[in-house]
């Protein structure tokens, strides 16, 4: 288990985390429009793997904000912000944001994920959720970039993971 903190006391996050130079762990996920999509839903695509608690959190709604705004300008590259959030909630902020450059997916069919990516948060007042974290592959969907961010109130190293694209 991993451990990470909320406003400084520990949670533990279980699952084995990506590190850069292995492979990304194939997934299956929930999208805005109730569908399952598949890692390799994006053939030939750098993909940004923004994962976060809820994007009802502020600090959650910043990065996804960050990350639509920097994937404009990113040549062969696909934003994926990814929480345990419904759908509808998802698609609801990004609408109402007008958030263009981002696709948002749920782990709510779809719990493995958590654990495939080691982001399931296992106790405190956000089990059930993913850790904050971004992972970033390449176009074969090796990791290039991983950052569990230790204090889950902290917004992740934007820096660090666009500077590896």
């Amino acid at each position: 288990m991993s451990n990470v903190t909320l406003d400084g006391n520990p949670i533990d996050v279980s699952g084995e985390f990506p590190q850069a130079g292995e492979n990304a762990a194939p997934f299956t996920l929930t999208n805005s429009g109730l569908e399952e999509v598949k890692l390799d839903s994006w053939p030939g695509k750098r993909k940004i793997l923004n994962i976060i608690p809820s994007i009802d959190t502020g600090v959650c709604a910043a990065s996804t904000r960050k990350f639509n705004e920097k994937a404009g300008s990113l040549d062969n590259t696909v934003v994926l912000v990814v929480s345990a959030d419904l759908p509808f909630a998802a698609a609801r902020f990004c609408g109402a944001e007008g958030l263009n450059n981002v696709e948002t997916l749920s782990t709510f069919r779809n719990y493995s994920f958590q654990q495939d990516y080691g982001v399931a948060i296992q106790d405190g007042p956000l089990a059930g959720l993913c850790a904050r974290a971004v992972v970033v592959l390449d176009e074969n969907n090796k990791v290039l970039h991983s950052e569990l961010v230790n204090e889950i109130k902290n917004e992740p190293n934007y820096e660090a993971a666009l500077k590896v694209l």
